[in-house]
């Protein structure tokens, strides 16, 4: 299947990645006025492949969470609003790149078989 290939498994691990990091971002908007809260965000893409490709599956590589180093409020938080909304949507375009990309080279391979849409 055309999916099971390499170039598709990584657009894949893209967009998975770029859904993870939304996911934290969020997670930290929710938590922007808790006291001490500490701000999270997804490890790089590139440990992330690095990773995949020690264990042999990006499918089954989680994403890893680590503590963000940002500096904290008085009542210990280290959620910073401004940064947060600027990585929601530096992880929305990164994953419509990754979805699209994936989408125009199925298109291709399909039309390189001669399957059209």
């Amino acid at each position: 299947m055309l999916s099971d290939l390499p170039l598709f498994q990584i657009y894949g691990a893209m967009a998975r990645y770029a859904a993870e990091s939304q996911k934290v971002s969020a997670t930290n908007l929710a938590h922007a006025d808790e006291p001490g809260y500490k701000a999270m965000k997804v490890e790089s893409f590139e440990e992330f492949m690095q990773r995949a490709a020690a264990t042999g599956g990006m499918d089954t590589t989680r994403i890893k969470q680590v503590e963000a180093n940002t500096p904290s409020s008085p009542n210990g938080n280290t959620v910073s609003l401004d940064h947060e909304l600027y990585v929601s949507a530096d992880a929305m375009g990164q994953h419509n790149l990754a979805i699209t990309v994936y989408e125009k080279s199925l298109d291709l391979m399909r039309t390189a078989l001669g399957k059209g849409r």
